[in-house]
């Protein structure tokens, strides 16, 4: 019993995981620019896909796929802040919204579109397939235990970039005081851009590592359904609060696809949110805000 309780548990925390670093994604645009991201779950497909052809199609080595996934997803971001939504800036944040909503779709039809990709589902092997721990009756996949470390890396990298760089420390500023972060000679221009960047390549990340456990296909994307209320339950201008959510998220649908009958799977984490949210409205770690009238 405990063997089952253990090894779902960290199939929870590794799903979660994943979870974290697309709602990571999410409020990373939301703390620089006050935008929510619709589109942020088909940077996952986009990723996937591309992993998929340089693994399979060039027989690339995985690391070298990653890397790459990585710097054209990165691209990809970057190329969309400034063409696409950079001409919206000052417009109502609605539209903007609604504006990600269609570039949501636009990608998932665009996938589906490409030779070799479709609507077909795929698979790919990483270095951890079918490798596994055994510590007496429990069995841990090394994809499992990947998919955990590497977002431990990409935690550490992204705290290190906030904490010490210089392009961090403004980002951090201009998420706090855009009007501010101008008067100190930062360009909020170029701190947008940088923050879709990375959002897109974590969405990219998220899609590489998800792919040996729902395998790739173009509604990969709808996963952004689950990492907003991981966002959200976490607080959803904190980005040690996406991990936590994600995890939160990921722990309970696994624990409940188990223990409880079938079909709480799908609502039991969104029942959690429901009462995060009643009793803590910001977040587990949002910061209330109080308004004198």
């Amino acid at each position: 019993m405990l063997v089952e309780i253990l090894q779902t548990v960290l199939s929870g925390i590794s799903i979660g995981c994943i979870y974290g670093l697309v709602a990571l994604g999410f409020v990373l645009i939301f703390k620089a620019t006050e935008v929510i991201n619709f589109a942020q779950g088909e940077m996952m497909v986009i990723g996937a896909f591309i992993a998929y052809s340089l693994i399979t199609m060039l027989n690339l080595d995985y690391w070298l796929a990653l890397l790459i996934t990585i710097l054209a997803l990165g691209l990809f971001g970057m190329l969309l802040e400034r063409f696409v939504l950079r001409s919206l800036i000052g417009e109502p944040v609605f539209a903007i919204v609604m504006l990600t909503i269609g570039l949501g779709y636009a990608i998932r039809s665009g996938v589906s579109m490409v030779p070799g990709w479709g609507t077909d589902t795929y698979g790919f092997h990483t270095p951890f397939t079918d490798k596994n721990l055994h510590y007496g009756d429990l069995v841990i996949s090394w994809e499992q235990v990947s998919v955990i470390l590497m977002t431990l890396v990409l935690i550490i990298v992204l705290f290190c970039f906030f904490r010490y760089t210089r392009m961090g420390i403004a980002m951090r500023a201009t998420s706090q005081n855009q009007l501010a972060a101008v008067y100190m000679g930062i360009s909020v221009n170029r701190v947008f851009s940088l923050t879709w960047t990375i959002s897109a390549a974590l969405g990219g990340i998220a899609g590489i590592l998800l792919a040996p456990f729902t395998f790739v296909h173009m509604n990969m994307g709808f996963i952004g359904l689950k990492a907003f209320p991981a966002a959200v339950l976490g607080g959803f201008g904190s980005i040690p609060g996406a991990m936590v959510g994600g995890v939160i998220i990921g722990v309970t649908e696994s624990l409940s696809g188990v223990y409880l009958p079938e079909g709480w799977k799908d609502i039991a984490a969104y029942i959690i949110l429901i009462l995060v949210l009643m009793l803590r409205p910001e977040g587990l770690f949002g910061i209330q805000e109080k308004k004198k009238v």
